[in-house]
């Protein structure tokens, strides 16, 4: 599997973005999808992740009510809408993709695409 995160961007802090990632390869539909996030100086942490299905997900304290996470499995892709977004929220987001049950730990992923930077003024 592929992948490639896009529509990183600026925007100001209460404004909103949607980040995609778009996945090669037909197994798309096998793996939970997670999105991480790594601010400048800091280790990655986890944002949120989808189920293959689509129908269960899980979202890190700091996230929940804000962000949400869904996926395509038509078109291979899987979204996070950001909403009222704020400063401590600028990094570079991360999708990945995971064939097993441990979808928190960025060591556990299989698949990591390159990441899109978003940046939130104040």
């Amino acid at each position: 599997v592929q992948l490639q995160a896009s529509g990183g961007g600026l925007v100001e802090a209460g404004g909103s973005l949607r980040i995609s990632c778009a996945a090669s390869g037909r197994t798309f539909s096998s793996y939970a999808m997670g999105w991480f996030r790594q601010a400048s100086g800091k280790e990655r942490e986890f944002v949120a992740a989808v189920s293959w299905s689509g129908t269960t997900t899980y979202y890190a304290d700091s996230m929940k009510g804000r962000f949400t996470i869904s996926r395509d499995n038509a078109k291979n892709t899987v979204y996070l809408q950001m909403n009222s977004l704020k400063p401590e929220d600028t990094a570079v987001y991360y999708c990945a993709a995971n064939y097993g049950s441990n979808w928190f730990d960025p060591g556990a992923m299989d698949y990591w695409g390159k990441g899109t930077l978003v940046t939130v003024s104040s």
